[in-house]
């Protein structure tokens, strides 16, 4: 299987890579920079480099539905421009959406620490980002903006921290979403902590402190069901 080093840095933008198969337009890799599509964030985009230098742009990252491979898919790429098995390249991040999404899906931690409510269902987009809560009541739309920007700005630290399947069991109160099984890794499950505010499983990339967002604003709360408040964020830049 690719080692996923994202799950460990963030931050990595390039990493160099040896081609393990070639699967129609999709490329597997022994390692990788890429997050696959999954709970809720996008996979990312960028281009993978040859040996010669020639550059394949690299659409989305995935996750075969068969046997779980992490594909670098790169559409509309000729079969002849494709690396073959055993190829040394080098992956290159999109940087610049790869870091929006990492603000916008750690702002997503910080509404969901402001929301009393089992989450439901949530999406990351490219400058927005939404969630849903299992409430009745609304939200007012104001006063939530102000309050998920002074969390922002106080700065809280990220960490990353590691325990097992069966730490996980005896605390089930850190499951917050509804929808989305905890991630998952060789028997062990990923936390994502938010000193002072949010811990969490979550196996999304994230930036290293909440200031790092930027300011935020909720653009729409509504109503999707009886017991169901969807609340939109996006960049107030």
């Amino acid at each position: 299987m690719t080692r996923e080093l994202f799950r460990e840095d963030g931050y990595l933008r390039e990493c160099d890579a040896v081609v393990s198969e070639v699967r129609g337009n999709a490329i597997v890799t022994d390692q990788t920079v890429f997050y696959p599509t999954g709970g809720g964030q996008p996979g990312d985009s960028g281009q993978l480099l040859r040996a010669d230098g020639a550059a394949v742009k690299v659409t989305t990252a995935c996750k075969d539905a068969q046997d779980g491979a992490l594909l670098h898919v790169c559409e509309g790429a000729a079969a002849e421009d494709l690396p073959a098995t055993g190829a040394a390249v080098k992956l290159q991040l999109d940087w610049p959406r790869r870091h929006r999404m990492m603000r916008m899906h750690s702002c997503m931690h910080m509404l969901c620490a402001l929301i009393a409510a089992p989450v439901t269902g949530g999406q990351i987009s490219d400058g927005r980002g939404r969630l849903d809560f299992d409430l009745q009541e609304t939200v007012d739309k104001e006063e939530l903006t102000q309050k998920l920007n002074r969390l922002i700005a106080e700065n809280h630290p990220m960490e990353i921290k590691w325990i097992t399947a069966d730490e996980l069991r005896a605390q089930p109160q850190l499951v917050r979403t509804m929808s989305v099984k905890p991630p998952l890794d060789s028997g062990r499950v990923r936390l994502v902590h938010f000193h002072g505010v949010d811990l969490q499983p979550c196996g999304g990339t994230h930036v290293a402190a909440s200031g790092e967002i930027g300011a935020v604003r909720v653009a729409k709360v509504e109503k999707k069901g009886k017991r169901n408040r969807r609340v939109a964020v996006v960049f107030d830049e």
